[in-house]
């Protein structure tokens, strides 16, 4: 039995798979076809926070495959009613895989650690893995190979921003972050993917221009997530310099995407002249989350055969 809950989970080889899977059902997807891998498999999703993509991409894909959710609210007591220990053995003696979008990362690996069935990270404070599998799908399927491609993110060294670094590392894709001071990614991160591959290219700066420089994808994501509301405002003064605009996205190359893990905020992190903009990919990379989870749940769950 597999978790999901951060990319360490999975090998190069793992995450190659995964996008080769994802590839195949998107392809037959298109063509009409919902090849059902997971007949009679049953996913339940525990939610503390709000979401859209997350939460309609997974329910569609496993129906797509020929299985079954169900979403657990307030009224099955998460965190409220019983131990997270009995929460998670019960539950999974009932369904084949759960997904927790959780405010803190150690109830996921908590809930992991009392499983009897997979668990999968549908985001955290620490790590948003599913969302970094769809964007590098993305990328790949937008300029046909990800060979010499460079992802640039441009604001906070955040959850998703974590993530992307681990896979970038593991594709052999270029990182590069450019923050405010204050909101580095944490210097240890860069650490450890350094030890994993040492000829990983990775890049931290303070300067927008400098870490689009080259780049095939600039990436961002709003200044303030959910859960730091408060700190809006600050936000909005610490962040001004990083704003991604038409300036910034002809500093990239000439053929680059740009790319939001949404919901965006228009006239904050991005000008809706980018954000609306050929260059705009996002609503190609939301629709992915659910093709890029396809693949991760049959490859999770042994279905996919000698694919």
């Amino acid at each position: 039995m597999r978790h999901l809950i951060t990319l360490d989970d999975v090998s190069p080889t793992e995450v190659e798979t995964i996008l080769s899977i994802t590839h195949d059902l998107k392809t037959k997807f298109l063509a009409g076809v919902r090849e059902p891998l997971l007949p009679g498999r049953m996913m339940a999703l525990v939610f503390e926070k709000q979401s859209l993509r997350t939460r309609v991409s997974f329910e569609a894909c496993m129906t797509h495959l020929g299985g079954g959710s169900l979403m657990l609210g307030d009224e099955a007591g998460f965190g409220k009613r019983e131990s997270l220990a009995d929460f998670a053995s019960v539950l999974s003696e009932m369904v084949d895989v759960i997904v927790v979008r959780s405010k803190a990362h150690q109830t996921v690996v908590d809930v992991a650690a009392h499983s009897s069935c997979s668990v999968v990270n549908g985001l955290t404070d620490l790590a948003h893995p599913c969302q970094a599998l769809a964007d590098l799908y993305t990328i790949r399927e937008q300029f046909g190979d990800l060979k010499g491609r460079k992802l640039a993110w441009v604001g906070d060294g955040n959850n998703v921003a974590r993530s992307l670094a681990y896979a970038c590392v593991r594709l052999g894709v270029e990182f590069s972050i450019a923050t405010p001071k204050g909101y580095e990614l944490d210097p240890a991160v860069f650490e450890r993917l350094r030890v994993q591959d040492p000829d990983a290219k990775l890049t931290a700066t303070h300067d927008p221009r400098e870490a689009v420089a080259g780049a095939s994808a600039v990436y961002t994501d709003v200044w303030a997530s959910m859960g730091q509301e408060a700190e809006q405002a600050q936000r909005v003064k610490d962040f001004a310099g990083h704003q991604v605009d038409a300036g910034l996205m002809a500093a990239a190359d000439k053929d680059a995407i740009f790319m939001h893990c949404l919901p965006a905020k228009r006239g904050e992190e991005v000008t809706a002249e980018v954000m609306d903009g050929p260059q705009s990919v996002v609503v190609t990379q939301a629709g992915n989350r659910m093709h890029a989870q396809k693949g991760m749940l049959v490859w999770l769950l042994g279905a996919h055969g000698d694919r």
